[in-house]
C-alpha cells in the first residue's frame, strides 16, 4: 500500500460544526440578498412606448362640485357626464355638461374636466365649453382618450335661444399640457 505524498489534512473529514458553520454561513447570505435587491428594470425597447398600469381608480363624482357657471337664483344641473383617462396618466377623469335649471326656453351648456386631486372633493380643472358662447351640446361621448360632442349654436344674438341655427362637430384631446380643440366636420345651418 502506497503512502500519499502529503500529510494528511485535518479538515479532509467533516464534522457536526462544519455542517452548522456551512448552514450559518448559507443563511446570512439569504438573508442579507433579500435586504439587498436591485432596482427596478427601467430598460425599453427602442421604438416602443409604455403605458401606465391599469389602475382602479374611481372617476371624480359631479355631485357637490362648484361649477364656474353663473345661474343667479337657480342651481347649476349636470345634463350628462362621461369618465375616461384623458390626459394617459391611469386615473379617470369626468366631463361634465352643466346648464342653469331654467324652467323653461334652451339655457346654453358649459363643459367641465374634473379630476379627483388631492382633497376628497374632485375639482373643475378645465373649462370646454364656456355657457357665455351660448352652444347646447348634443351627442356627447369620451372615448379613446378624447372628448366628441355635437354642439348647436347661433349665427347672431337675433336667432332665439329656443332654435339654433348652427351645428358644429368638436373634439377635445389633452395635447401638451392642455386641451386642445378640432372641428370634426365644417359648421352648417340647420
Amino acid at each position: 500500500m502506497q503512502q500519499p505524498a502529503v500529510p494528511e489534512l485535518a479538515h479532509t473529514h467533516t464534522r457536526p460544526i462544519h455542517w452548522v458553520a456551512t448552514a450559518t454561513a448559507l443563511s446570512a447570505v439569504v438573508a442579507l440578498s433579500s435586504l439587498l435587491q436591485p432596482d427596478p428594470a427601467t430598460a425599453v425597447q427602442a421604438g416602443t412606448r409604455t403605458q401606465p398600469a391599469p389602475t382602479t381608480a374611481k372617476a371624480p363624482d359631479t355631485t357637490g362640485v362648484d361649477f364656474p357657471i353663473e345661474c343667479g337664483p337657480t342651481k347649476a344641473v349636470v345634463r350628462k357626464k362621461a369618465s375616461g383617462d384623458l390626459d394617459g396618466d391611469g386615473i379617470p377623469e369626468t366631463v361634465a355638461v352643466v346648464r342653469c335649471d331654467a324652467g323653461s326656453g334652451t339655457p346654453p351648456d358649459g363643459v367641465y374636466v374634473l379630476t379627483q386631486g388631492t382633497a376628497t372633493q374632485p375639482r373643475v380643472v378645465a373649462t370646454l365649453i364656456n355657457p357665455k358662447d351660448r352652444l347646447t351640446v348634443q351627442d356627447f361621448a369620451v372615448r379613446d382618450n378624447a372628448v366628441t360632442a355635437t354642439l348647436l349654436g347661433y349665427s347672431s344674438i337675433d336667432v332665439p335661444s329656443c332654435c339654433p341655427d348652427l351645428t358644429d362637430r368638436a373634439k377635445w384631446q389633452w395635447k401638451n399640457g392642455a386641451f386642445v380643440r378640432s372641428q370634426l366636420s365644417e359648421a352648417r345651418s340647420l
